[in-house]
């Protein structure tokens, strides 16, 4: 029987077996039939996966060199172009549409020998933080069926919490891939806004959007931001300089680091008591450990979701104002309208109700009259976020925060309360109004029994010591372990 525990293990498991990504990918495919209720994969690519397998143990067997991922099998969030294959975003406005090209990240992740069994499911758009806005139906988690898997990327978090993959690649624009992660036991890595390119990449908010990482451990998450990180010259925001060796992270000894952690975070009314208790002991465990752990004044947390909201929505009017059903699409068949109506009525049918609300809030924070009041204030704020943590990281190694006020909410608890659900957000859009890197550690679990973990963050483009300290703080804190399913 096959059983994955780390892409390295995994390697080793291949050189003795002659027909290992064979049996692997058929593993998965079982896996995902068996849990299908779930509701994880819009469509897999069972056919295509099993020949890609089949071919890269022929070139195993015939001794050529191997690419990194060889044979790693892993699953995409359904907003990330594949050539030939079907993306929807979730969304009736794309059912249909075939990508007729592929995103950067899919096309460096082929080059290194891994397989794409399938998409997943998401919230529409990459909009929502329970994948309850699927226009395919919720996701459910596999750890608690009665509880929302997290969002936007709560497909690719339940694949891999699963076992229906070995990796997966998500989104995260206000803490997409950190709070599914978080909410489902397993690491969730956004990189620095610019270290993966965005080309094929479907756009919420531009200058948040990051192509992210889910995995069972910070080595393997590692390995694929090595192989999907680094300039690309379709995208202009991705930046120049070369990726460090993050296998350094891993080879190194205990470093005493320099870790700060926002007191009103920690104090915040929002935060479930179990949760604060946790952290609150880990921060002294980590300064009887050698570090040096100190709060921080952070005087503009409540100001960090009404500003990403602002924006987000802002961008996302702008971004979604190419879906009309003209180019592709859902299309009204209705000859005698007038090209308002027409676009009005595809938009009517093809956006679901979370879309509508954030285009419309969009509109209107870019509409005269309300442009410098909302939009410009978003923008001073996010300047100031910007120069604040730049400071801070002149005196700081880390910065640590929760991921989430709570553990995963019931399904529906916050369907009909969007201003609570957007407040949940607040320790995990900062990363993204910052542009920095953080990735979410399942650490503990709670007394419900669902898992929670602690944010970790550094300066931009500093992975590689993010990946060191994460890897000591996931040795010392091993009191968390996704059940068996």
């Amino acid at each position: 029987m096959f059983s994955f525990t780390t892409i390295k293990d995994y390697h080793q498991f291949l050189a003795d077996t002659p027909a290992g990504c064979s049996l692997a990918v058929r593993h998965y495919l079982a896996e995902i039939s068996r849990h299908k209720d779930l509701n994880a994969f819009l469509e897999v690519f069972e056919d295509e996966s099993l020949a890609r397998a089949k071919t890269l143990d022929e070139k195993r067997q015939a001794g050529k060199p191997l690419g990194s991922l060889h044979g790693v099998v892993v699953a995409i969030k359904d907003i990330i172009a594949y050539k030939g294959h079907r993306m929807t975003a979730a969304s009736r406005i794309l059912e249909g549409y075939t990508s007729i090209f592929s995103a950067t990240a899919i096309d460096r992740l082929l080059a290194e020998d891994a397989i794409i069994i399938g998409r997943n499911n998401c919230d529409e758009f990459a909009m929502g933080s329970t994948n309850e806005n699927s226009a395919f139906g919720k996701v459910l988690n596999p750890i608690d069926k009665e509880r929302v898997p997290g969002g936007s990327s709560g497909g690719s978090a339940v694949a891999v919490a699963a076992g229906l993959c070995m990796v997966s690649l998500g989104s995260d624009t206000g803490g997409s891939v950190r709070q599914p992660a978080d909410f489902c036991g397993v690491v969730g890595l956004k990189p620095t806004y610019g270290r993966v390119s965005r080309y094929g990449l479907i756009a919420y908010g531009s200058s948040f959007d990051q192509i992210g990482v889910f995995a069972h451990s910070l080595a393997d998450a590692s390995l694929i931001l090595q192989a999907i990180g680094g300039p690309d010259p379709l995208d202009g925001t991705t930046a120049r300089a070369a990726q460090p060796d993050y296998r350094q992270a891993f080879t190194r000894q205990f470093q005493k680091l320099r870790i700060g952690y926002f007191k009103d975070a920690f104090e915040h009314p929002s935060l479930d008591r179990e949760i604060k208790s946790r952290l609150n002991n880990m921060v002294t465990s980590l300064s009887e450990s050698g570090h040096e752990v100190k709060p921080i004044d952070f005087e503009y947390i409540d100001y960090i979701v009404p500003a990403y909201y602002i924006l987000t929505t802002a961008e996302a009017s702008s971004n979604l104002s190419r879906y009309d059903g003209t180019r592709y699409g859902i299309r009204v068949q209705d000859r005698d309208l007038g090209l308002r109506d027409f676009y009005k009525k595809n938009r009517s049918m093809g956006f679901g109700k979370e879309v509508k609300r954030r285009i419309l809030l969009g509109t209107f924070v870019l509409s005269a009259g309300y442009y410098d009041a909302y939009f410009t204030k978003a923008q001073q704020v996010r300047k100031l976020l910007i120069e604040r943590t730049d400071l801070m990281f002149k005196q700081l190694d880390l910065i640590i925060l929760p991921v989430s006020p709570s553990t995963a909410f019931r399904i529906g608890e916050k369907t009909e309360d969007p201003i609570s659900m957007y407040l949940a957000d607040i320790y995990t859009v900062y990363a993204n109004l910052t542009g920095i890197p953080a990735v979410s550690l399942p650490l503990f679990s709670h007394s419900n029994g669902m898992p929670f973990g602690i944010q970790a963050m550094t300066s931009r483009f500093k992975e590689l010591p993010l990946f060191q300290f994460s890897h000591q703080l996931m040795q010392q804190y091993k009191s968390y372990e996704n059940p068996t399913l």
